[in-house]
């Protein structure tokens, strides 16, 4: 089960790393390395999920033992906003096709 959870998440990096590195392609000029452009955009906005959810749980003063335990190897906040990150480019895509 947990192989699967990798796999899966391995792949969905790799999608959202082509989505974001398509997306990049027509904002600006073209960088010399695309592909570190686009992971790191793609671990930045992973990370500032993360912050952003543990500051809110920690202000909505939630236990920790409520959603910090997980049978996997990962923290489950971080898998999340990990998950949140890869979705982010194709609801973006959705959204700019929706007002068009």
């Amino acid at each position: 089960m947990q192989a699967l959870g990798v796999m899966l998440l391995v792949v969905g990096i790799v999608i959202s790393v082509s989505v974001r590195k398509s997306m990049m392609m027509w904002r600006s000029q073209p960088k010399s390395n695309q592909l570190a452009a686009a992971l790191s955009q793609l671990v930045g906005t992973a990370g500032g999920i993360y912050l952003s959810l543990e500051l809110l749980f920690s202000f909505l003063k939630i236990p920790e033992h409520w959603w910090s335990e997980s049978i996997f190897f990962v923290e489950p906040l971080a898998a999340i906003s990990l998950l949140l990150a890869i979705l982010q480019p194709f609801g973006l895509k959705a959204w700019n096709r929706l007002r068009r």
